[in-house]
């Protein structure tokens, strides 16, 4: 009898070696990729960031609107009228010192 060498099977090789290639290429997808997890930190940070902003934005707006019903024929503060109408004619009070 002959004794035959078993060769490697070329075919399961080139499986495995095509089946890592496309696990390693996916795994880099879902975390370097577009749609990754890198990605998604970034768009939970920038989220973070903005709702900061918007709440800044919002008690702005809210001193604005508070401003502005002061100042309304319904509502009328004199104090701030008074302040508003010195800031915006440059006047001062008979009894104000002014520094410079």
């Amino acid at each position: 009898m002959t004794t035959q060498k078993s060769r490697p099977a070329i075919g399961a090789l080139v499986f495995f070696g095509l089946t890592f290639s496309l696990a390693t290429y996916f795994t880099f997808a879902a975390v370097q990729g577009d749609f990754g997890l890198f990605r998604r930190v970034e768009i939970q940070a920038e989220k973070a960031k903005l709702a900061a902003e918007l709440a800044i934005v919002q008690a702005e707006v809210a001193r604005m609107e508070n401003l502005t019903q002061r100042l309304s024929d319904d509502f009328l503060d004199l104090d701030l009228l008074d302040q508003q109408a010195r800031d915006v004619l440059g006047m001062i009070r008979s009894d104000e010192i002014v520094i410079r």
